[in-house]
C-alpha cells in the first residue's frame, strides 16, 4: 500500500483510538493521510508528522443540501488523493465517504461501531431515513472493492441477515484495542473509593439514570467520590444541554473532556457505562487494561467485554435500581473490587489489546487489496 486514508468525524477520534494504526501504518512504508473536521486535535496530529486534511461537516445534519456538498467534497478529494485505500470509521463517514469511494472505485474498508441514534431512536425522522441509509449501507458494503469491520456480533449479524453486507466480507474485530503499555494497573492512591464514567455527555451513554443511582447511593448515605468526564456532543440531538451540564455541576464533579485518560482511570476504584448501545467501547477496554471493575449494561457491545462474575457486572438498560445495586455491591466489597480488576487485566491482554487489533485490521487491508 503506497497511500492510505483514514477518515473520521472527530480529529479527537482520529488521535486517541486511531493513532497507532496510522504509526503501524506509517512504519511498514505507507502514507497516511488522516481526514476529518478540523478541531483541538488536529495540530497534535500533524505534531506526530501525519498530513491532515480538514474536510468541516456536521456530523448529527440531516439536511439533504448539506449532505449533498459533503458527498462532492469527499469525490472531490478522494479523486485528487487517489489512495490505494480508504478506511471510514462511524457512521457519516461510513455513508458518504462509501459512496464517494464506491464511484472512484476505491478500495474501501468501513468499520462499523454501532447502529447509532437513527436506529436507536423511533422518531418519524429517522423512520423515514431507515430504509434510504439502509439502501446506503448495501450499495457500499457490497461493491466490489469493499469490506466491513464490526464491533461486535449482534451488529454484523443485524447486517447480514438483512443483506446489507455479503457475509465474506464481514469481520468481528472487538473495538480499536486498549494499549496495554499505557494503561497499567494502579490502585487509587487517595483509598477513598471513586466511581468514575468517561464518555460523551448525551443521553444514550445512559448519563440520566447513572445520575439518578449515584443519587439513591448518596441517599443511603454512602461516601465515595464520583466523576462524570466527558464533553456534551453539540451535533446529537440527544446531547446533555450547557443548561443541564451547569446545573450537575453544582452536584457532581463534572471536569468536561480529560486529556490524560490513563491518570483518569488509575485514579478510578469502579468505572461505569450504562450505555444504550455501542460497537465496543474503548473506554471499557481502557478501564480493563487498568485492571479495574466495570459496571456495564446488558448489550451486544459491552458483552465479552466484561464477564459478569469474573471483571464486573451486567446491568438492564434503563434500570436505576440494579445500577445503583451493581455500584453498591462494588462499593462495600473491596476485596471483590480487586479481583475483578485482576480479571479485567487478564481479559484486555487475552484478546483486547491494540496491538492485536491493528494487526488484524492491517490483514483486513492486504486481503482486499490481495
Amino acid at each position: 500500500m503506497k497511500k492510505v486514508i483514514l477518515f473520521a468525524n472527530v480529529d479527537w477520534y482520529l488521535y486517541n483510538f486511531r493513532l497507532g494504526l496510522a504509526k503501524e501504518l506509517r512504519d511498514r512504508g505507507t502514507d497516511v493521510v488522516l481526514v476529518s473536521p478540523k478541531g483541538e486535535y488536529a495540530a497534535s496530529l500533524q505534531a506526530e508528522g501525519f498530513r491532515f486534511i480538514e474536510l468541516p461537516f456536521e456530523s448529527g445534519s440531516k439536511n439533504p443540501l448539506k449532505n449533498w456538498r459533503l458527498k462532492k467534497r469527499i469525490h472531490s478529494l478522494y479523486h485528487s488523493e487517489n489512495p490505494d485505500l480508504v478506511h471510514h470509521f462511524t457512521i457519516k463517514c461510513v455513508l458518504f465517504g462509501g459512496l464517494a469511494a464506491r464511484r472512484s472505485k476505491i478500495p474501501m474498508v468501513n468499520a462499523v461501531t454501532g447502529l447509532g441514534h437513527l436506529f436507536t431512536h423511533n422518531s418519524m425522522v429517522n423512520r423515514l431515513l431507515r430504509p434510504l441509509v439502509c439502501s446506503t449501507y448495501r450499495k457500499i458494503c457490497r461493491a466490489e472493492k469493499s469490506a466491513t469491520i464490526f464491533q461486535n456480533k449482534e451488529d454484523q449479524q443485524y447486517f447480514v441477515d438483512r443483506g446489507l453486507v455479503d457475509s465474506k466480507n464481514a469481520t468481528l474485530i472487538r473495538g480499536s484495542g486498549a494499549d496495554c503499555d499505557r494503561f497499567v494497573p494502579l490502585e487509587n492512591p487517595n483509598g477513598r473509593c471513586k466511581i468514575v464514567f468517561a464518555s460523551r455527555l448525551i443521553r444514550e451513554k445512559g448519563v440520566f439514570e447513572l445520575i439518578e443511582a449515584i443519587r439513591i447511593l448518596k441517599a443511603k448515605g454512602l461516601d465515595f467520590d464520583f466523576v462524570m468526564a466527558g464533553d456534551p456532543f453539540p451535533g446529537n440531538p440527544s446531547s446533555l444541554t450547557e443548561t443541564e451540564i451547569s446545573a450537575y455541576q453544582q452536584e457532581f464533579d463534572l471536569p468536561g473532556h480529560v486529556d490524560d485518560m490513563p491518570a483518569l482511570l488509575r485514579s478510578a476504584d469502579i468505572v461505569v457505562l450504562p450505555s444504550w448501545a455501542e460497537g465496543t467501547p474503548r473506554v471499557l477496554l481502557e478501564a480493563g487494561a487498568c485492571g479495574k471493575p466495570i459496571v456495564a449494561t446488558n448489550i451486544a457491545g459491552c458483552r465479552g467485554v466484561v464477564v459478569p462474575g469474573r471483571n464486573g457486572m451486567l446491568v438492564p438498560v434503563g434500570d436505576v435500581m440494579k445500577l445503583a445495586d451493581a455500584l453498591e455491591k462494588l462499593f462495600v466489597n473491596p476485596d471483590l473490587r480487586r479481583q475483578y480488576g485482576k480479571e479485567s487485566r487478564k481479559l484486555i491482554e487475552s484478546g483486547f489489546s491494540e496491538k492485536s487489533v491493528i494487526e488484524r485490521t492491517i490483514q483486513v487491508y492486504d486481503r482486499l487489496l490481495a
